[in-house]
Formats: C-alpha cells, sequence, structure tokens
C-alpha cells in the first residue's frame, strides 16, 4: 500500500535477478538521495553500507531496497554502478536499432530495420538531425526539440528508468496530456521493453484507478503535481507504487502527507540519471561485456490503451510493436507529407489515433506544435499547419466559427458570402459527378449512353459556376482560409463526420479526408486519399487490411451495396484484451477478422458513370449497439437524426432515444445565443429581452430540430431541453469526446420517463 510499503523489484521472467547500470557522480548522487523526496522515505530512508569491493572500486553502497546495489567509483572518476549480479549475467532488453551503439562490438544483435517502434527515432535522426521536431510551447518551461535532441531524450530517460528499477515486461500507468515529455516518457518506456498503460488527466479518478490496478502497473507516470494530488487520496489507500515520475512542475507542490514511502523522480531526475547511466556503460567495457543483451521483438507487448468505455468498464486492448509499425509503414499514401510540414496536435496524445499518427509523421521529418482546444483557433491562424489531425467535434466548432462570422457581418456581405457558398455547393456537385466521385449505393451498372449524357450534362453545369467559385474563393474563402490554415488537409478520425461539413470544406476548398480505425486495430484500417476523396465514405481499406460485410445474425458475407456488420482484418488488429479471454473471442475470430460493431456496407464497382472511381470505398451508417429498436419493431439509427440535427446553430448537442417506445425524443443542450437571437428575429420575445421562458425555448427547438431533420427516415417526437452540457468532467462523455449515450439516459431517466407519458 502506498505510504506503508515498498514491493520487491521484481526479476524479469527471462532472469534469475534485474539489474542495470548507471553511473552518477557520488556527489550529485548523494544530494539527489538526500535532498529530493523522491527517497524521503517514512521509515524508509536509505541507509548505505561501506564495504570493500572485489570489483573495480574501493567501495560498495547497498540501499535497503530488495535486489538493489550502488557501487561507487574512486573518487576520480566520481561514478556509480546500480547492479545485480547473477550467473546469466546482467539483462538488458533493447530497441534493438534505437541502441545500436551499445550493443555489443560485433553487432550480432543490432539490425538497420525497425524491430520496435522506438526504433523510427534513430532513423529519423540520421534523416533530419537538426530539423525541428516538436514544438511545446505551453508548458514551463517551453520546449522546442530537434530530431537529434528528441532521439538523446528518449534515450535518457530509458536508460533513467532502468536505473530506477523498472524491469522488461513491467506496465507502467503513462497517465499525462499532451506534450514533448508524454512522448519521451511513451517511448523511453518502450524502448527498454517495459509496457505503458496510457490515459489522460481528464479521465475520473475512479477510471484510472481501475487501469492501473486491472493492468497490474508497478509504477505512475503522472503529468504534473496538480493531476497527481486529485488522484493521491484514492491511490494512496487503494493502489500499490513502487515509484511515482512527475512529468511537469516540481516536486515540493505535491500533497504532503500522500507520497510517503514512495520514491518520487522529477522528468529531469529520470534524464540526468539515464545520461550518466549511458556515458558509464558506454565507456565501460566490463559493464557492457558482463550484459546479457535481448531485443524487443516486433510481437511484444508494446502498450495496453484501455477503449473509451462509452458503456460499461473499458477494456485494455494489447497492441504490439508489429501492430504501430504497420500503421508508421503504411499511412503515407493517406497523408502524403514531406520534411519540413507542419503538423499541429491537439488530440490527447494516449490516444490511438493522435499517437499511430504522430510516430508515423515523425518518420517524414515533420515539425510537431503541441496546442489545445483553448488555442487552437489562435494557432491555426499563426502557425499555419500544413497539416490537422482531428475529431468531428474540431471540425464542427471550426465550421461553426465561420457560420457566425458570416452571419454578424453586414446585410450585403452576408448575402454574398451564403450566396456564394451555395454556388460552390452545386458546383462541387456536379464536379463530383463527371469526376466519377459521387457515391452510390445502387448495384445496376449504368449504360455506356446514359452515363455519358450524365457526365456530360455535369460538365456543363459545372462550366456555367465555375467562374462564380472562382470569385468566391478570391472574395470570401481565402479570409478563410488564412484563419484556418492547413493548407493541405484536414485528416478526420474518432468519430463519423456528418455529411454537411464534409460537403462545406470541400466547397470553400478545404481538403478534409475521413478515415476510420479502432483501438482494437491501431487504430486506421480505412482512410480517404487526396487522390480518391469520396464525400460520405471513409475511403478504402489502408495496405495489407481486408474488410468484409456480413449479416449479424447468420454471419454470411454479403453483396456490395448491403448494409451489415463491418469485420477487418490485418497486421494492425490487436492480440487480444488483457485479461479478457471471453471479450477477446467474442471480437476476434479464429481467422483473425475483428468485429467492429459498426454497421456500413462497401460500394460497388461500376466501370461507368457517376460513380466509377468509388468502388470498394467503405460507407459507414452508425454502431450496432446504439440502435434503437421501437416498440413497432423499426429499427432507428440515432446518428442520421443527430448529424441532420447539428446543422442548426441553435443545438449544441443532442442525444436521440426512444428504446421499445412508440417513437423517438431526443435530448437536447441549447446554444443558448443562438437561440434567443432566433428569437428575437422571429419576433417572439422583444429586441430588448436577455433571457426565454423554458416553454418558449423547448417551442422554438422543437420547430428548429423539425426543418433539419424533415428527410430523415424518422421523426423526433418530445424533446427535453436540458441546461448542463455533455462533458468529460461530467462524465456524459469520453475523453475522446464522444458522448455516452447510455450515461446521458441513466442521468436523465425520470425525464425521458415523463416525456412518453
Amino acid at each position: 500500500m502506498l505510504g506503508t510499503s515498498i514491493n520487491p523489484i521484481k526479476p524479469p521472467s527471462s532472469s534469475a535477478s534485474w539489474n542495470c547500470c548507471y553511473c552518477s557522480c557520488e556527489t550529485r548522487m548523494a544530494t539527489l538521495l538526500s535532498s529530493t523526496s523522491s527517497f524521503d522515505y517514512y521509515n524508509h530512508s536509505l541507509h548505505f553500507l561501506f564495504s570493500p569491493s572485489k570489483l573495480h572500486c574501493p567501495r560498495i553502497l547497498v540501499s535497503k531496497l530488495p535486489g538493489l546495489r550502488f557501487r561507487v567509483s574512486s573518487p576520480s572518476k566520481s561514478r556509480v554502478f546500480c547492479e545485480s549480479k547473477t550467473q546469466e549475467g546482467q539483462i538488458r532488453r533493447c530497441s534493438p536499432l534505437l541502441e545500436k551503439a551499445s550493443l555489443p562490438s560485433n553487432g550480432a544483435l543490432a539490425s538497420d530495420e525497425w524491430k520496435a517502434v522506438p526504433d523510427i527515432w534513430r532513423s529519423s535522426a540520421e534523416k533530419h538531425g537538426d530539423r525541428v521536431a516538436v514544438v511545446d510551447p505551453y508548458h514551463d518551461p517551453p520546449s522546442t526539440m530537434t530530431y537529434k535532441q528528441l532521439e538523446q531524450e528518449i534515450l535518457d530517460f530509458t536508460e533513467g528508468l532502468r536505473v530506477i528499477g523498472l524491469n522488461p515486461e513491467e506496465k507502467v500507468a503513462l497517465f499525462a496530456d499532451n506534450s514533448c515529455r508524454w512522448l519521451v516518457a511513451d517511448q523511453g518506456i518502450m524502448a527498454m521493453g517495459a509496457i505503458n498503460v496510457v490515459r489522460g488527466s481528464r479521465s475520473a479518478v475512479e477510471e484510472l484507478l481501475h487501469i492501473y490496478s486491472h493492468s497490474e502497473s508497478v509504477g505512475l507516470v503522472v503529468d504534473n503535481p496538480e493531476f497527481f494530488n486529485r488522484l493521491a487520496g484514492t491511490f494512496s489507500s487503494k493502489a500499490t507504487m513502487r515509484f511515482i515520475v512527475l512529468l511537469w512542475g516540481e516536486k515540493a507542490c505535491l500533497s504532503s502527507g500522500e507520497t510517503h514511502g514512495v520514491p518520487i523522480f522529477s522528468y529531469k531526475d529520470i534524464i540526468e540519471l539515464g545520461r550518466e547511466s549511458r556515458v558509464a556503460h558506454f565507456d565501460s567495457h566490463d559493464a557492457r561485456q558482463g550484459c546479457k543483451y535481448e531485443i524487443i521483438g516486433s510481437d511484444d507487448i508494446a502498450t495496453i490503451v484501455y477503449t473509451s468505455g462509452t458503456t460499461g468498464n473499458p477494456k485494455g486492448v494489447l497492441l504490439t510493436h508489429k501492430n504501430l509499425l504497420h500503421q508508421i509503414e503504411n499511412l503515407w499514401d493517406v497523408v502524403p507529407t514531406k520534411a519540413g510540414d507542419r503538423f499541429l496536435s491537439m488530440l490527447p496524445t494516449w490516444h490511438v489515433y493522435e499517437r499511430a499518427c504522430e510516430y508515423f509523421t515523425f518518420t517524414h521529418g515533420i515539425e510537431q506544435v503541441y496546442t489545445t482546444v483553448k488555442n487552437l483557433k489562435d494557432d491555426l491562424r499563426h502557425y499555419q499547419p500544413q497539416y490537422l489531425i482531428s475529431v468531428p467535434l474540431v471540425y464542427e466548432t471550426l465550421y461553426r466559427g465561420i457560420q457566425k462570422q458570416i452571419s454578424t457581418s453586414s446585410s450585403i456581405r452576408k448575402l454574398i458570402a451564403v450566396s456564394f457558398i451555395k454556388v460552390s455547393l452545386a458546383y462541387m456537385e456536379f464536379k463530383r459527378i463527371y469526376e466519377g466521385l459521387y457515391l452510390t449505393r445502387n448495384t445496376e451498372q449504368p449504360s455506356y449512353l446514359a452515363s455519358l449524357l450524365d457526365c456530360l450534362w455535369a460538365r456543363i453545369i459545372a462550366a456555367i459556376l465555375w467562374p462564380l467559385h472562382v470569385l468566391a474563393k478570391k472574395l470570401v474563402y481565402q479570409k478563410i482560409h488564412s484563419a484556418i490554415g492547413i493548407s493541405k488537409a484536414g485528416i478526420n478520425g474518432g468519430g463519423s463526420l456528418p455529411m454537411h461539413l464534409d460537403k462545406f470544406f470541400e466547397a470553400i476548398g478545404v481538403t478534409v479526408q475521413n478515415g476510420y480505425g479502432l483501438t482494437e486495430s491501431s487504430p486506421v484500417v480505412a482512410c480517404r486519399r487526396p487522390y480518391c476523396n469520396v464525400i460520405g465514405s471513409i475511403g478504402h481499406p489502408i495496405q495489407h487490411t481486408e474488410f468484409k460485410v456480413v449479416d449479424s445474425e447468420t454471419g454470411e458475407v454479403l453483396p456490395p451495396g448491403t448494409r451489415g456488420i463491418v469485420k477487418v482484418r490485418g497486421p494492425q488488429v490487436m492480440k487480444g484484451y488483457y485479461k479478457n479471454p471471453l471479450a477477446t473471442k467474442q471480437a476476434l475470430d479464429e481467422d483473425g477478422w475483428l468485429d467492429t460493431g459498426d454497421i456500413g456496407w462497401i460500394a460497388p464497382h461500376h466501370s461507368a458513370g457517376r460513380s466509377r472511381h468509388c468502388g470498394g470505398v467503405i460507407v459507414l451508417e452508425g454502431r450496432a449497439k446504439d440502435t434503437i429498436v421501437l416498440s413497432s419493431g423499426e429499427n432507428v439509427e440515432p446518428l442520421e437524426i443527430e448529424e441532420a440535427a447539428m446543422r442548426s446553430s441553435l443545438i449544441e448537442q443532442i442525444v436521440v432515444v426512444g428504446q421499445d417506445q412508440r417513437r423517438l425524443a431526443a435530448i437536447i443542450v441549447p446554444n443558448k445565443d443562438e437561440v434567443l437571437q432566433a428569437a428575437k428575429v422571429s419576433s417572439i420575445v422583444d429586441p430588448d429581452a436577455v433571457d426565454l421562458g423554458r416553454d418558449k425555448m423547448t417551442s422554438l427547438l422543437y420547430e428548429e430540430l423539425s426543418k433539419w431533420t424533415s428527410e430523415c427516415s424518422f421523426q423526433v417526437g418530445p424533446i427535453l431541453v436540458v441546461d448542463e452540457p455533455f462533458t468529460i468532467d461530467s462524465g456524459l462523455m469520453t475523453p475522446t469526446m464522444k458522448i455516452r449515450r447510455d450515461q446521458v439516459v441513466a442521468k436523465y431517466k425520470e425525464e425521458i420517463a415523463n416525456l412518453y407519458k
């Protein structure tokens, strides 16, 4: 228990005991041990015993930590070594290309190929050494690192973890948010053969405790003192930690009394210990010869990523180095980036979508700038990134910002902007037709003559609209582009991109490539390519990935154009769920097919006509588990209705409900400012009114909802208007900004029941 005991350092399964070899000056080590809370144990203070040594130093410094000994060399060299001797020799598990220089001189274990994810840093440092890799302006201190500096930082952190007693195959909880130090910690843990268990700081404490305990983590790498202080009370009584590493902030800011008995290291402590240890290991022939080296295998577990937990407890997804390397090696078709391109990172880096994309981009010499939701708008304008990797909510926010800017302009400017956008939407519609990128589910092959006439007509109309579209670019869209940045593409994932957003950004000339993946598939399995950006789809499968659509009841493979459950197979598919064989069996069949739980269809192949280049793209229509079954037996996909409703500026958030009821209902979070403004325009309230009554607001929102969903297959009946937004902090959204439907329904259970009375 935290504060009562210190766990013994366990040996790795492949050896009789743990070992590491590190160096430090005797004075610095003594200062570290005496002056920091890292070793300030309550009733467990370090006591050192000095005795003659048969090794290359006159003294042995031995701590009371089980299995841990500090060997101090002669004063002239001032080096400290930590060692545990066995007949088999010391064990060092390495990322073979990253630590190639430290491996035995015969090079038998060294490799020029990527065997583990951290191997990418050696290649990137060689190709892009002096290029800026990361810019982190919002942490203290602000940080900028080149590729060479980043590689050295990762190597130092890797060695520092060995110094403090972390063993290969052990799990470490990495609970932190976006930053360059998150990246270093993530890769440092992987590079020495340990497994990181990741989550962000905005998750509930009980959820973090469940993840920590379920994963059997032995230590905690945490973002900052404020975050740890929020965890401390719960973790001190219910979790066992061997060590704590603080990425940002000062150890002095930690809550007093909550960390006694557990060594705490700052980020700088780990880096300095690792740097000195690397020097000693490299300089000492005996140290290197005394070690037994093992390389990390591609099939070894790299990380455990717990699912978002939209229903029930999150499951631990086991991802291997091979899984993640597949993403790194096969995403260039989707994002053909080049050295010097700038990416803006604002999604949680622990989420596998952002994480895999970052690993990939770093192999091509990009510059990554860390931003936040708060600073995103300003940073887009300031940094003018070539790419933004994000989720639908961010594109929705950008869209609404543009719409608000237009609506608050003068009447003439508003009329011009709205008219131009309508023209551009029509132009792009006809352009897709003659380019063969107009999505259809119809399996019937159109005749050659009909296709020719159809494409000819589309070309004529597009040619008429083209001059106005070009004028719109110069007068309206150019200003939007300056504000948004994103000169090459926005990559969307982590959720379905509503059709109105897809068409809008296409119309104004901002390329958005919609993709699809799951935590269980590392995550990307499909994405639209720049040369085949089929609106309304998630694109073609990426390299070495197979798709099929099956009947939900019989499992029979369905033909193109037929809706069913989507299944995928490929090298990126997980090894399974940690300690959950039943869930693994339900998700993965014997042939390696992963049941995504999503409903979709594959576009049929046509050799001619408006959809001739759409064959094989995948279209998703919602989650099978989100399907609402009415009492009439009809199945309703709520996503279609919710996406249509979100086109209204009056509706901030919506959840459609109605399971086992005669009709649908909806829970709506209004945009109060927009609702009040609409009420004034409609003369529902006086122009100088500052508030709107509940009944009037509900009536106005119902009319708005009916207008935007009029073309949907099902209509919504009663609505419940709520004031409290669905947020991560309230537990109604996941850390990846997906609404937790079950939690929303549970919270408003009584109110929903009253809607149907």
